[in-house]
Order: C-alpha cells, then sequence, then structure tokens
C-alpha cells in the first residue's frame, strides 16, 4: 500500500512538472547548431546546461500556473483530473516546497553560469505576468508564449558566448506565434469559450489568419536566415514547408495541435520531418 502510495504520489509530481514539455526547450540548443560549435566538447556542456536550466525555469513556472489557477482547475471540465492540485493528488504546500527547491537549483545554477540571469530572470518575470495576467489579455497571451521561445534562443546564445541572430530571433517568434495561435484555435473548437476567459475575444476564423500570418512570416525569414547563414542549407526549406503542412494536417485531421509537443510524438511522419531538419543542419554545417 505504501509503495502504490508513493508510486502515485511520484506521478503526480511529474505531471506537475510537466517533463514531457521539455521538448520546448530545444530551442536553446539552436545556437549551439548555427553557430557550429556541436562538435566543441565544451561548448556542447555548456548548451547542455542551459538547457537544463531551463528545464528547471520551465517546471517552476508550471507549478506558478498551477498553484495560482487551483480553484479555476477545478473547475475546468478536463484539468480538475489532469491537473494534480486540481484533482487533490499533490498538497498546495507540497508545490510551494517544489517550487523553492527549483528557484534554489537556479540559483545555483546561475553561480556556475551567469551569463543565464538575465535570459531566465525575463523568463520567470514574462510566465509569472503571463500567469496572472497577461494569459488574460487577448493578442497579448499569444505574445507572451512566442515570446518564452526567443528568450530560449537567447539563453542558448548568452551560454555559447555567441551573438543572437536577429533572423534567428525573429523566425523562432513567428514560428511560436503560429503554434500559440493554433493552440488557441484547438481550445475553442475543443471547449468553446469556457476553458479560458481569453477565448471570448477570439474566433477560430481570427486566429486561422493570425496562424497562416505567422506561418508565412515563419518560412520568409526562416528562408532569409538559412540563405545568408549558409546557402546550402536551403535544403532544410523544403523539410520546414512540409512539417508546417504537416502539422496543419495533425490539426484538421487528427484534432491535435492543442499541444506541439503531443503532435510531434504522436504523428510519425512530423517526427521524422523534425529529426530529418536537425541531420540535415549538422551534416551540412560540418562540411
Amino acid at each position: 500500500m505504501g509503495a502504490a502510495s508513493i508510486s502515485t504520489e511520484a506521478k503526480a509530481l511529474l505531471r506537475l512538472i510537466r517533463p514531457k514539455q521539455w521538448i520546448k526547450n530545444a530551442f536553446v540548443v539552436a545556437p549551439l547548431v548555427f553557430a557550429r560549435e556541436y562538435s566543441n566538447l565544451h561548448a556542447i556542456k555548456l548548451a547542455a546546461f542551459a538547457f537544463v536550466m531551463f528545464c528547471v525555469a520551465s517546471s517552476a513556472c508550471y507549478i506558478v500556473n498551477d498553484i495560482h489557477d487551483v480553484e479555476n482547475d477545478r473547475n475546468h471540465p478536463t484539468k480538475r483530473l489532469s491537473r494534480p492540485l486540481a484533482a487533490g493528488l499533490l498538497s498546495v504546500r507540497t508545490a510551494v516546497l517544489l517550487l523553492a527547491l527549483f528557484y534554489a537549483v537556479l540559483a545555483a545554477g546561475f553561480v556556475f553560469q551567469p551569463a543565464l540571469i538575465a535570459p531566465i530572470m525575463a523568463y520567470l518575470l514574462l510566465q509569472v505576468a503571463y500567469s496572472f495576467f497577461l494569459k488574460h489579455q487577448p493578442v497579448f497571451d499569444i505574445f507572451s508564449i512566442a515570446v518564452g521561445f526567443v528568450l530560449r534562443v537567447w539563453a542558448g546564445a548568452e551560454a555559447l558566448d555567441v551573438p543572437l541572430s536577429s533572423w534567428m530571433a525573429i523566425t523562432t517568434l513567428c514560428l511560436a506565434l503560429y503554434l500559440a495561435s493554433i493552440k488557441r484555435r484547438q481550445e475553442l473548437n475543443s471547449t468553446g469559450t469556457e476553458a479560458r476567459s481569453v477565448l471570448r475575444h477570439y474566433s477560430v476564423a481570427l486566429v486561422d489568419r493570425y496562424a497562416e500570418m505567422s506561418a508565412m512570416g515563419a518560412l520568409v525569414f526562416y528562408s532569409l536566415f538559412v540563405i545568408s547563414t549558409n546557402n546550402k542549407l536551403s535544403a532544410t526549406i523544403p523539410l520546414v514547408i512540409f512539417g508546417l503542412f504537416r502539422y496543419w494536417f495533425v490539426v484538421e485531421s487528427k484534432d491535435g495541435g492543442e499541444s506541439p509537443t503531443d503532435a510531434v510524438f504522436s504523428d510519425w511522419p512530423l517526427a521524422l520531418c523534425v529529426l530529418a531538419w536537425v541531420v540535415v543542419c549538422v551534416v551540412v554545417l560540418k562540411g
């Protein structure tokens, strides 16, 4: 009985910190690839450390969000079962203690890599503002999500002490706006305006236009970025186009897209496309 209880609590803790969402922090590693430092062991260690720090930071933000939203989540049709605090699987006190531990880990990490202080602190402050205010403000909510991805790329650049490419930053912003717009679209389709108060300000047609505009921007800016960086990287442009098409297919035909992470893990052609993009980038840049 005791072992079963421990196992249940461990699963609840994992649901609280959301390790599956750590795939989003792969954006931290992007500067390692495009700065051609992936064969430098020291640079790999720095990028890996930045990735781990961002995983801790993002999990800390999930805890803050769940603590703040616990009462609302208890009245939500799905979150009352999926969120461990709302479901009563963990106490708020336990969540606060874990949050304090994560903040302590971040503070210790800043001692080893001070360059990460600015981007990670900016991310933490943005997420607090999002949890308490911005997620209720139309358009601001979508941009808040997208800026979080840009901060991940900035953290990767700071960790390696390389300049953040303006092209990379704007491409990341557009791609993240595309994913965030589709997330709102799927929330509207699945639960209507009840899931989030901000959804009352949106329509499916409106967020579809946001997504289309953002996808086009991501493709154009990415193409300009790779051509200016290394013309041979143009070989990755068709993969990006396929990825955008396939993701929209998953959204329309498989009712995915509310969670980009789930979409990648659940659709093998999309996962294969992402893997192929990484391989082609590494091979081209290595050559």
